[in-house]
């Protein structure tokens, strides 16, 4: 298996966070589910193990 990176979460345009997210390949597909980034700063999904990390210094507006 290879080494995933690191998705960085701009908190102003990427919430609410959901994986699979809008630019992964059709061959990715999953059901979608909506990850909480903003209680730790990341999260993990739970059917790929992609993992996401708010950006620092991140203010999200309106969520």
């Amino acid at each position: 298996m290879s080494q995933q990176s690191v998705i960085k979460v701009d908190g102003n345009k990427d919430l609410p966070l959901h994986c699979p997210n809008n630019n992964s390949p059709a061959w990715s597909m999953h059901p979608r589910v909506f990850l909480d980034v903003l209680t730790t700063g990341h999260a993990k999904c739970p059917y790929c193990g992609t993992e996401y990390e708010l950006l620092p210094g991140t203010k999200p507006h309106g969520h």
